[in-house]
């Protein structure tokens, strides 16, 4: 299982939690996420995950991946 983390600078509230999540979840290969607000911080885990996938998962959430 593979595991990503980045962050998503532009969160400031649980409905973005909640937006950036539900994206997530629609991503081939996503199997689980998890989101601190606090630190913007975003954890993937899954298997063969396209970061490109993510990025476009992020966008239509209407935010932008900030990658380390």
């Amino acid at each position: 299982m593979d595991t990503i983390t980045f962050t998503v600078p532009g969160m400031t509230c649980g409905h973005c939690v909640a937006a950036v999540s539900e994206e997530l979840a629609k991503v081939s290969g996503v199997a689980d996420s998890s989101i601190d607000l606090d630190t913007k911080a975003v954890i993937v885990t899954g298997e063969h995950i396209d970061r490109s996938d993510l990025d476009a998962a992020i966008d239509e959430a209407g935010f932008e991946i900030a990658w380390p």
